[in-house]
């Protein structure tokens, strides 16, 4: 059974009443995050129950040396991990000499949890009687700043209800904490220095190898009954600690209140030797600004990011509150403004897959950010892939490639393969395909084409030079085969011929003689300054088009399907539908060994391919091979529902669309796959993004222009989005029998809705 005890609601994801076995889930899917820092939904207070403690730092890792049973040619020398950084949110509340602790208090009543997705904050309220017989009503606020990305700010209030009481606040700094995912136990981070400044503590800390420079700073601030007061203060210090200890008498009623103003300043972002000063000044705007200013400040800055990226359901409240949650998780992870930084798999809620950055980005994560925010963000991310060419380059020569061949890691902080199983490292090869869809789907969508010249190239040619010299002849074929593979599928390992991955390879090499040609005749500076760095040639795109008109795709004759892989039929091919529900999740229950001889399909693999490249394929084709591969996937991994709930509407398969649909947007909110406690499944949230908007929204580009085929849920009663298109701002509307669309920006529009061509008025609205 899934979790259930998440209230449904449209703009918020609500908690009612304290349970200690939801403490690890609820840190996971209350987390909060502004694109540069974030953090796990852990107390302010202490808790001396089961929890996850978590903070995070965009960009700052730890080389964790690789750990294996032997060691194999090429293998990574770590694995990057994304660190449990220095804590700052921490605040001991202490009651006449008793410590507010929700494991060892006496009772807790009315606890709610909230985290509102429309305004960007998270709170908590409950009332709870402590050992010592005394009652408190308790409230928080806290959210990380979207204007002050290094900031972050927490109201915090104790109200005692059967006596007056001597309430002290600890608030603190900590950076002797540990990280929840160590191959090790190494230590991540040495204390430089433990300062106070008046009311401010700051801790500088770097991370050991890679050196990270990192300053954590307070301030607070405090009201009883709204009013502001002033406190002495007593210092709690040792050599990774600070806190500082306000103490006072508060009558029965009162609200004793503290604002504590804290964040992280970065060598990324400043100077080293400058951090404290640096911190100095954000704890001063905060000080100046107050927690309701820059609250109402946060407020602003959510609408402004919901005004474009909102997609409004009508009818079914956990439909639009699993797509709502899937969008806020997404802008809390990246925003688009520094292109060093990606998309990790967990973003800043958990540490499992190292935080790092996957083809989920690519695949995925691309069209939501070029369809929700303007086409720069979306470039940045394909720059980000731009600036670790080299590093991909040194990745493919480690395997034995040369001459400029580029393999793009599985997994990476800095361009470097940092990911250590061998069936992923060396064999999970299409992910360097994706790199090259993304920069023809953003070409495609945005009709920037300057991207190709100016970077994209030489991308696409170093990729190229790598599935060259994958592929290998077969005699017996006569075609070129690709052996030893593993595809999105992780489920099969080391196989030959994966469909999905020969057939991106296929495509990326004609793709890549096209660009080349087509640079060459438009773009001519462009060209010899990347022909005379690369010397790619006529005889070599000769050589590329070979390759791709011979690729050998796997093909059932008796089934009138491609074959996953060559080996696809020699399984016992026994549906999920006649697998036990008690052996669910099988990467849960199964051996690894019974997994790789079943049928059973991790996420979509050939289907992938029908996906991507879904002009190549006719709609009767398209059903034939998902009638075929659905019954045998479990969707075990977080990027498969979204792929079927699209190719589900496409077929007007609706009762299946429908519900994988709300498999993948309510996959962490009804813990689906059981492991919500390791950190929510940041990048397939982006999927469900896609199929609302590809899927029931039927949204294509088809000759150069906008294309929808709306199909709705039954469910539901209507649904709306937002895409920025080329720069003008289109709202489409559907309800059951009715199709809107109007422009909040940009001139007369043209587009296709069912195959038919109808033209959108700026300041009208079209209905059809």
């Amino acid at each position: 059974m899934n979790q259930d005890y998440i209230i449904p609601a449209p703009w918020a994801i609500l908690e009612e009443g304290f349970e200690k076995e939801h403490v690890k889930s609820s840190e996971s899917l209350f987390s909060i995050g502004n694109g540069a820092m974030g953090q796990r939904a852990n107390f302010e207070e202490d808790y001396s129950g089961k929890t996850f403690q978590g903070s995070y730092i965009g960009g700052v890792y730890y080389p964790d040396k690789t750990r294996v049973g032997w060691w194999k040619n090429g293998y990574p020398e770590y694995f990057a991990k994304v660190l449990n950084a220095p804590s700052w949110i921490g605040i001991k509340v202490v009651v006449d000499g008793e410590s507010l602790d929700l494991n060892t208090v006496k009772s807790v009543k009315d606890f709610r949890r909230e985290l509102n997705m429309k305004e960007g904050w998270l709170g908590r309220s409950f009332e709870a009687e402590l050992q010592n017989g005394t009652k408190l009503k308790v409230e928080s606020k806290r959210f990380l700043s979207l204007e002050h990305d290094e900031l972050g700010a927490i109201n915090y209030e104790v109200t005692p209800l059967n006596r007056d009481v001597s309430i002290s606040y600890e608030p603190y700094l900590d950076s002797g904490i540990t990280n929840e995912d160590t191959n090790w136990d190494d230590k991540f981070w040495n204390t430089l220095s433990v300062e106070e400044q008046e009311n401010k503590a700051f801790i500088t800390a770097h991370t050991m190898k890679t050196l990270f420079h990192v300053c954590t700073a307070m301030s607070n601030t405090f009201t009883v009954d709204g009013k502001e007061i002033s406190l002495t203060l007593k210092t709690n210090k040792s050599e990774t600690y600070i806190g500082h200890v306000y103490e006072t008498d508060i009558r029965e009623g009162e609200t004793f209140a503290i604002q504590k103003y804290a964040g992280y300043i970065t060598s990324l972002n400043h100077d080293k030797d400058s951090l404290k000063n640096a911190a100095n000044a954000v704890l001063d705007i905060a000080l100046n600004k107050s927690f309701r200013n820059l609250l109402n400040k946060q407020k602003e800055d959510w609408a402004d990011i919901w005004s474009m990226a909102d997609i409004v359901i009508d009818g079914d409240v956990k439909a639009q509150q699993g797509i709502r949650f899937n969008i806020f998780q997404l802008n809390q992870t990246y925003l688009g403004k520094d292109a060093r930084l990606n998309i990790g798999p967990k973003g800043f809620t958990g540490e499992k897959y190292g935080g790092s950055t996957y083809w989920d980005t690519e695949a995925y994560c691309l069209p939501f950010y070029m369809a929700t925010k303007d086409q720069e963000v979306a470039r940045n991310l394909l720059t980000y892939r731009y600036q670790h060419l080299d590093k991909a380059i040194e990745n493919a020569q480690k395997l034995g490639f040369k001459d400029g061949a580029a393999l793009y890691p599985m997994v990476t902080m800095n361009g470097e393969e940092c990911h250590n199983e061998w069936e992923i490292t060396f064999e999970e090869i299409h992910r360097n395909g994706a790199m090259i869809f993304a920069i023809s789907n953003y070409v495609r969508y945005t009709g920037d084409y300057s991207y190709i010249p100016e970077k994209g190239l030489e991308v696409i040619i170093a990729v190229a030079r790598f599935w060259k010299q994958r592929a290998t002849w077969s005699d017996k074929k006569e075609q070129y085969v690709i052996l030893g593979v593993t595809g999105p599928n992780e489920y099969e390992n080391n196989v030959n011929n994966n469909f999905y991955t020969n057939y991106l390879a296929k495509w990326c090499l004609k793709y890549a003689s096209e660009q080349v040609k087509k640079v060459a005749k438009d773009y001519n500076s462009d060209y010899k300054r990347i022909a005379d760095k690369t010397s790619v040639s006529t005889e070599e795109l000769n050589m590329w088009l070979e390759v791709s008109e011979k690729m050998y795709l796997p093909f059932s004759e008796e089934n009138d399907i491609y074959l996953q892989q060559d080996g696809f039929l020699d399984k016992e091919l026994v549906t999920v539908a006649d697998l036990d529900k008690a052996e669910r999740p099988i990467n849960q229950k199964w051996s690894w060994d019974r997994i790789l001889r079943s049928p059973y399909i991790k996420q979509a693999d050939t289907l992938q391919g029908f996906y991507v490249f879904e002009d190549h394929f006719t709609e009767e084709e398209l059903k034939k091979h998902f009638d075929f591969y659905e019954p045998f996937t479990v969707h075990e991994s977080s990027l498969s529902p979204c792929v079927h709930a699209i190719q589900a509407a496409k077929l007007g398969q609706m009762d299946q669309a429908y519900e994988f649909y709300l498999r993948t947007s309510r996959l962490d909110l009804d813990d689906y796959n059981k492991e919500v406690h390791e950190g929510l499944h940041i990048t397939s949230m982006a999927g469900t993004w896609m199929s609302v908007v590809e899927g029931f929204g039927g949204m294509r580009i088809k000759n150069d222009m906008l294309s929808f085929d709306p199909k709705m849920p039954s469910a539901w009663d209507g649904f709306s989005f937002k895409l920025n298109f080329r720069g003008q701002i289109l709202k489409v509307s559907v309800s059951k029998g009715k199709h809107t669309f109007s422009l909040d920006k940009g001139s007369d529009l043209t587009l296709l809705l069912n195959g038919k061509e109808i033209r959108v008025v700026a300041g009208q609205t079209t209905e059809a």
